[in-house]
């Protein structure tokens, strides 16, 4: 059988290109002299397509490719496809969870220890060789907080389990109450924001979520207020942050992520109490490893027939796979 063609909007890890080089045809947009020929040519080919962190995959894109099936990202967040014109068309879209959940949760717990307590400052102050001349100034601390966490799903459940051993106080909020957690549920951001001097941003991005941080949340934090976010830069706003930060209306952030990655703005640069990190949750070896190979068995599991292994909610429950070849 011959295999099925695959569009690849950008290289990824060599093991993922290796892995889908023997499984599949590859074909390459990024390396394509004229992009509207290619996807004139071999547009109507393309049955799965990989993507990494990338361009959005939209209804625009979708519609040049009017044989696809399914849609493999690389990571647990899917905001940059649009799933909804996906379903639309049957087409399937599968993403890495489980598998990044704890690299990215023991990465969040390092990020809030290193903002709290200024590790990164306190070693560029020791590689200046000010501590012969001054000591480091005392910090702030994690004894007695209370750590309120936006998205309890896979990745904040980690970072929850791990914040107990530190004695902290556990909130969260989300779209609804989950029934087997003893952390007290906030039915709103702000009422979760008032009551919390952590802000723990796991959640999804996507519309729903955009910029939904604000300067009233911000404000609602308090002077002693850490904001840490893992997640998605779109879901906080940025210039509201960085005044926050300036003015002394937040003490500290960490960030992991930024809403025109790899942009940064320059404003945080000459911020001290920030922590910036370059995207790096789940940037262990092992875990991309993973990752990676997750992708390639979503690909490989829905062309044997046996439907996606990880396909996201908004995929039809029914999606079972159609072979290797027509």
């Amino acid at each position: 059988m011959q295999p099925a063609d695959l569009l690849l909007l950008k290289p990824m890890q060599p093991s993922v290109m290796e892995a889908l080089a023997g499984a599949f045809t590859l074909h390459r947009a990024d390396t394509a002299p004229d992009p509207d020929a290619f996807y004139r040519e071999i547009g109507p080919r393309i049955r799965a397509m990989a993507i990494g962190a990338q361009a959005p995959v939209d209804r625009a894109l979708f519609e040049r490719l009017p044989h696809l099936e399914i849609v493999a990202s690389y990571g647990v967040g899917y905001d940059t496809i649009d799933v909804g014109a996906a379903a639309e068309r049957g087409i399937v879209v599968t993403n890495t969870p489980d598998v990044l959940s704890d690299e990215v949760a023991d990465l969040a717990l390092g990020l809030l220890l290193a903002t709290v307590r200024e590790i990164p400052q306190a070693d560029r102050h020791l590689r200046a060789g000010h501590w012969p001349t001054r000591t480091y100034p005392l910090t702030a601390t994690l004894r007695g907080r209370h750590v309120g966490i936006l998205g309890l799903g896979r990745i904040g459940r980690a970072i929850a389990r791990r914040l107990e051993g530190f004695g902290v106080t556990l909130s969260y909020h989300g779209r609804r109450r989950q029934e087997d957690v003893a952390y007290a549920f906030h039915p709103t951001l702000l009422d979760m924001a008032r009551a919390v001097d952590v802000l723990m941003i796991v959640a999804p991005g996507g519309p729903e979520t955009n910029g939904i941080v604000d300067a009233e949340i911000l404000d609602a934090l308090g002077p002693d207020g850490i904001v840490v976010n893992v997640a998605r830069g779109s879901l906080i706003d940025e210039p509201a942050l960085i005044e926050a930060l300036r003015s002394g209306t937040i003490h500290g952030a960490g960030l992991d992520v930024f809403a025109a990655e790899p942009e940064v703005p320059e404003a945080f640069l000459g911020l001290e109490r920030v922590v910036l990190l370059p995207h790096v949750g789940s940037g262990s070896v092992q875990t991309r490893e993973a990752m990676g190979r997750l992708v390639v068995d979503n690909l490989l599991s829905w062309f044997s027939g046996e439907g996606p292994l990880t396909p996201v909610p908004e995929t039809p429950a029914n999606a079972r796979g159609t072979g290797a070849a027509r």
